[in-house]
């Protein structure tokens, strides 16, 4: 942790002090952005206030009066929660605006994990309470080289299991042996710890036909289809290198087991496709013309694509989400559906751009890439982009 970079930040964000605030270990960011070990056995409130300028203040319970000895700045110890609040007071006393882990309207719910007691008893104190989701960006989902350079690691790898994965099913057909969806997805599964990545026990989206009209459909033994000649299928697969600083790679790819897929596969595999592409060119165009781009903005650009194509309410979630050492990360997701997202892409942040078709009860395309922006707002998509239908 950079208390003065921390604090440079803060003043950028035109507030006086960021508040961290946790309680049985609810706010893992805080512990990740402090640095603190996320497993520390914690059972009483703690609050650390960065301040703009001048010494962090720490709050603490005489109970775990040493959890944070670890950060810098001053410590107050309280008993009762009288002291608690008084302490509080005199710790925000010259603040009139702070950045919490807060999101109006839950907005942002990866964000908006303070309480509303909590957020009630600062209010109480005069102090405005603003949303720490662009701070947070800052500090957890920018991405620096080292990360970066795993992401490029894991996509190759990732790339390459996918292309297994469907020339397993070609192979089964051609040779007229069965294969389900769940053998798919666990041999991805074999094979990601054969290359030595994670999915963090999420497994794999291998669905056909209807299957993946459910956008998260899992896979079970029991509940797989036999894949056969005239079925469609869709592939979605995530995984990072087994190291803390590991960044994610996810892609979904869709194919048709014969030579002739239907028409309509074909219709809403080209829409998604061009939607994709908006989503990516959009962002390109912002970033070489020096102009902030917003998540709902990219969101906009793809969606109507699908929109005009007459297959707006089938296109049921977000663009996109924040990709980091979580599949899901902390930044910025391409979303004006789900949530508006307001926050700026920034460069080192990495994304997916993922439209989706789902027909139910017929059949269902996404097209998913990931995006990250370098630090001259170069727009890069790691890996093949899908163009054109895998015939099996």
């Amino acid at each position: 942790m950079n208390i003065e970079q921390i604090q440079t930040e803060i003043r950028q964000q035109n507030v006086d002090g960021w508040l961290f605030y946790d309680f049985h270990n609810r706010d893992k960011m805080a512990y990740h952005i402090l640095g603190l070990n996320p497993n520390m056995f914690v059972t009483r409130r703690w609050y650390y206030f960065i301040p703009a300028e001048g010494i962090p203040i720490k709050l603490v319970s005489a109970v775990e009066a040493t959890k944070i000895d670890n950060l810098p700045g001053e410590k107050i110890i309280y008993r009762s929660w009288e002291q608690q609040h008084n302490s509080l007071r005199t710790m925000l006393k010259n603040s009139r605006r702070i950045a919490m882990q807060y999101s109006p309207n839950n907005n942002i719910p990866y964000i908006s994990v303070v309480d509303g007691g909590t957020i009630e008893l600062i209010r109480s104190f005069g102090v405005e309470i603003v949303s720490s989701a662009n701070l947070v960006q800052i500090f957890e989902a920018v991405i620096d080289e080292e990360g970066y350079q795993s992401h490029l690691r894991a996509g190759q790898k990732v790339q390459q299991i996918k292309n297994e994965a469907f020339a397993l099913i070609s192979s089964r057909i051609k040779e007229q042996k069965s294969v389900t969806e769940f053998e798919v997805q666990q041999f991805i599964v074999k094979r990601f710890g054969e290359e030595d990545l994670t999915d963090d026990n999420e497994h794999p989206i291998v669905g056909v036909n209807e299957h993946p009209a459910d956008p998260h459909f899992e896979p079970k033994a029991e509940n797989a289809y036999t894949i056969k000649p005239g079925d469609t299928v869709l592939i979605d697969l995530w995984a990072r290198e087994q190291s803390e600083r590991a960044i994610y790679y996810d892609i979904t790819w869709c194919g048709f087991v014969g030579q002739n897929p239907p028409a309509k596969y074909v219709e809403i595999f080209n829409i998604v496709v061009r939607a994709r592409n908006a989503a990516r060119d959009f962002i390109r165009r912002k970033m070489a013309d020096n102009q902030p781009c917003y998540g709902y903005q990219v969101d906009d650009a793809c969606r109507n694509v699908v929109k005009e194509a007459g297959y707006g309410d089938y296109f049921v979630h977000r663009t996109g989400h924040s990709i980091g050492h979580y599949v899901h990360g902390n930044g910025v997701n391409i979303d004006n559906l789900e949530t508006k997202d307001e926050r700026e892409l920034v460069p080192g942040i990495c994304f997916s751009i993922e439209p989706g078709i789902y027909l139910p009860g017929e059949m269902a395309v996404r097209s998913e890439i990931n995006v990250f922006i370098t630090k001259d707002r170069e727009v890069v998509v790691a890996g093949d982009e899908q163009e054109k239908l895998l015939l099996l």
